[in-house]
């Protein structure tokens, strides 16, 4: 047990405090069974800090005076007391000035961690007893941190739940962020139409509103705002996927219904009919369709398709047969398809949905030229249902373009024939 005066007050001119007198009661209260791990508590301690009050060089202080109490554990039956010099302190505190020393000494005594026991002339030291053994000592008395340890342990625990929902609330906030921001992009490029720019300033608005220390405090309403908006961006997108599954089933049915047309040609036949020189009654010089009329130079495709070159050296297709032979891609043009710049526009989209890669449809623009890529994907989109891999059947296509082995003409006159559309040939007056 420690022994000397039970209350003590500062030596010279520190004047004494009501927090001070509160602390030397507490420590007279200590149970004499309590021991703690005066490592265990430095740490609990450190979680802690803000709680309390201390900064981390208050702490440096704290463990160095700490370094100077023997035992593992602190417990009340042996001298809480420590009395080192100013001097050894110091080297114990990373080689800290004295006047920093001093003031990390006064704030570890408000936060009422530890209290002064001044001697009659406020040196520190140990008074040895006639028989050589340790006395009453005078110094810096750890007796504090011992009564508090289950407040400080509990602090701790307050701090670790609060450290683990902030980085909880972070992550949620990073989702959110990278959730948003693809969404939008996806939007972008799959409904230009709609505001996305509104959706993504208000996107922005919500961040740097954000403080760069956010607190719990700071995050909660922040994801709220976010979670509000990405549900507000999916909403729109889950219309166009609900859309699309509509037109899907539709297009379905219909090819269900074509099937029965004795004219419809599968691939097979329609290879076998390219073998064979893709005869098609093409005898006029003009097409005529839904009441339009293209000029066309039949005896140009009639070569073509029997040579068997490259789709890019063929004849001009007309945008109307490709409108009349493929009627679904209209769905994915912001207008309508009038101009092959609007074709061009809606096989991109396509590509995207089919899950066609951007390099096998750039490929398919290199070697089939940019319109006749996008009147195959048109194609492509008609026949999507019994095709298993849109990508995979695009890139078969223009690896036998490269060869000379395949061309538009053919494939676009059999899904014009596969819908039951009509085609009158015109001859020149």
């Amino acid at each position: 047990m420690q022994t000397g005066q039970i209350i003590t007050t500062p030596f010279g001119r520190r004047s004494l405090s009501l927090g001070m007198l509160a602390t030397q009661a507490l420590a007279q209260e200590i149970d004499c069974d309590v021991s703690i791990d005066k490592w265990k508590l430095f740490r609990s301690l450190c979680e802690a800090r803000l709680s309390l009050g201390l900064s981390d060089r208050a702490l440096v202080v704290l463990n160095a005076l700490l370094t100077f109490y023997p035992q593992a554990e602190l417990k009340q039956e042996c001298s809480l007391v420590v009395f080192p010099s100013n001097v050894q302190l110091s080297l114990r505190s990373h080689g800290m000035a004295p006047a920093t020393l001093r003031r990390h000494l006064s704030a570890l005594v408000e936060a009422g961690l530890i209290f002064r026991k001044d001697s009659p002339n406020g040196k520190r030291y140990l008074r040895k007893t006639r028989a050589g053994e340790g006395g009453e000592a005078f110094g810096f008395s750890l007796a504090p941190l011992l009564a508090r340890s289950a407040e400080i342990e509990t602090l701790a625990e307050q701090a670790r739940a609060e450290r683990l929902q902030l980085k909880v609330l972070k992550e949620r906030t990073t989702l959110l962020r990278r959730n948003i921001v693809k969404l939008i992009e996806l939007g972008f490029e799959e409904l230009p139409h709609l505001d996305w720019s509104g959706h993504y300033g208000r996107f922005r608005l919500v961040i740097e509103g954000i403080p760069r220390q956010a607190t719990a405090l700071d995050l909660e309403p922040a994801i709220d705002g976010l979670e509000c908006i990405e549900c507000e961006i999916f909403s729109l997108l889950e219309n166009k996927i609900n859309s699309q599954k509509t037109s899907a089933n539709e297009s379905h049915f219909e090819r269900h219904k074509h099937n029965s047309n004795t004219q419809h040609q599968t691939e097979s036949e329609l290879g076998k009919e390219k073998n064979q020189g893709a005869n098609y009654e093409l005898d006029a010089t003009n097409v005529e369709f839904n009441g339009e009329v293209n000029q066309i130079n039949i005896s140009v495709v009639r070569n073509e398709l029997k040579t068997h070159t490259v789709a890019q050296h063929m004849a001009p297709i007309p945008i109307g047969l490709v409108r009349q032979a493929c009627p679904e891609i209209e769905v994915y043009a912001t207008n309508g398809i009038k101009t092959w710049s609007d074709l061009m526009g809606a096989a991109v989209v396509v590509r995207s949905m089919l899950g066609v890669s951007p390099s096998a449809y750039e490929e398919a623009c290199d070697i089939l030229g940019q319109q006749n890529a996008a009147v195959v994907m048109a194609c492509i989109l008609e026949r999507a249902s019994q095709i298993s891999s849109a990508g995979g059947y695009l890139r078969s296509l223009t690896d036998k373009a490269s060869k000379g082995e395949f061309s538009v003409w053919p494939m676009l006159l059999a899904q014009l024939r596969a819908n039951g559309a009509h085609v009158k040939l015109v001859t020149n007056p």
